[in-house]
């Protein structure tokens, strides 16, 4: 029974690249930073308010549940923020950037954060929409409801930002027209299965994940009953391999714990064969037209820093790159206020792109 968790808990951050360039150490904190964090302490992880919340249908009738927060202070948003989060995640993976991001951002910023279909709250696909392909066509859906004119920055972490590439496959004129800035966090371009825990578990070779798909098919209860019974394996392992540092707080594990343990082993097993295909080197094309943020964790044991983040790199050499030390996978929760610099820097660069 434990092995069969394991797998699964393996299998909730498998998905990413690491970013190159400049390793990033210590990083001021930024004292409005500090200060929003002080008066938001006491909110429990991944549970704030938000401004409005909405159900969007995406093309094949799929509800995604979006959340939105206007700009601090009640200023008007000059770019709205569109966050994607990645496998087995759900939108409060961005916790701190929710929380942090408006008090930093110049311009004001309106921040969207939305489930992925059969993650979080929206709703549970079938196998053959369970592609990045459809991913690229929900984010697409979700920008014409929420955000149907005016600039926008999209932020995608692992299968976030492979959905973001689908999206700039599907429509590149978003990309000359629209979309002023990319963030493409500990993700990749292809050949996923190439090296890390992809290595292993996208080999067609191994019959473990397809004969977890089947029993999951047939006896999904048993399946989730037996993942339930090593909790405590599982938090470990969840801390091993989504972080870089051991002593990331308990509440920041508790949170990753929670959004993987509400992700099915019948989801995961359905995203499989749409991870392992994923190749879109051919559409970072459209992301040259943008400002390009390119971050991830040096420490990233889900995929190794290289090869993908070289491939990045190569595809889109004007990017900054952001390698950050000592950090693993989930980089955006285990270094919350270098991400949100990052991003509110990105979000400058590419409101000068807007302007010009």
């Amino acid at each position: 029974m434990r092995s069969v968790w394991q797998t699964a808990a393996w299998v909730s951050g498998m998905v990413g690249a690491a970013a190159t360039g400049a390793v990033v150490g210590a990083f001021a904190h930024s004292t409005r930073a500090m200060a929003r964090r002080a008066a938001a302490q006491e909110e429990p992880l991944g549970r704030l308010p938000v401004d409005r919340q909405s159900t969007v249908a995406a093309d094949d009738g799929i509800p995604l549940v979006v959340r939105e927060v206007l700009p601090a202070g009640g200023a008007e948003a000059e770019v709205t923020v569109v966050f994607v989060h990645g496998f087995a995640l759900d939108s409060r993976c961005w916790h701190f950037q929710q929380r942090d991001l408006p008090g930093l951002a110049d311009p004001p910023v309106r921040l969207v954060l939305y489930d992925q279909r059969s993650h979080g709250r929206s709703g549970q696909s079938t196998k053959s929409g369970s592609t990045i392909e459809q991913l690229g066509r929900d984010l697409d859906a979700v920008l014409r409801a929420v955000a149907p004119t005016g600039d926008v920055v999209l932020v995608g972490h692992s299968m976030g930002g492979m959905t973001i590439m689908a999206l700039a496959e599907q429509r590149p004129e978003l990309f000359r027209d629209r979309v002023r800035g990319v963030a493409l966090m500990s993700t990749s371009a292809g050949d996923v299965g190439s090296s890390g825990l992809g290595k292993t578990w996208l080999s067609r070779r191994n019959p473990l994940p397809r004969g977890l798909a089947v029993l999951a098919g047939v006896q999904p209860e048993l399946v989730e009953r037996t993942r339930r019974l090593g909790d405590q394996v599982t938090w470990r392992l969840v801390r091993n391999l989504s972080f870089g540092d051991r002593d990331v707080p308990p509440e920041v594990v508790d949170l990753m714990a929670e959004m993987i343990g509400a992700t099915t082993v019948r989801v995961v097993t359905d995203f499989l064969d749409t991870l392992s295909e994923h190749d879109r080197r051919a559409a970072l094309a459209a992301l040259r037209r943008c400002e390009v943020l390119i971050l991830a964790g040096e420490a990233d044991r889900v995929t190794p820093f290289s090869p993908h983040a070289e491939v990045l790199a190569g595809e889109l050499p004007a990017a900054r790159l952001v390698k950050v030390s000592g950090a693993g996978h989930q980089v955006m929760l285990e270094r919350p206020e270098l991400v949100t610099e990052q991003l509110a820097e990105l979000v400058r660069r590419a409101c000068g792109r807007c302007r010009s």
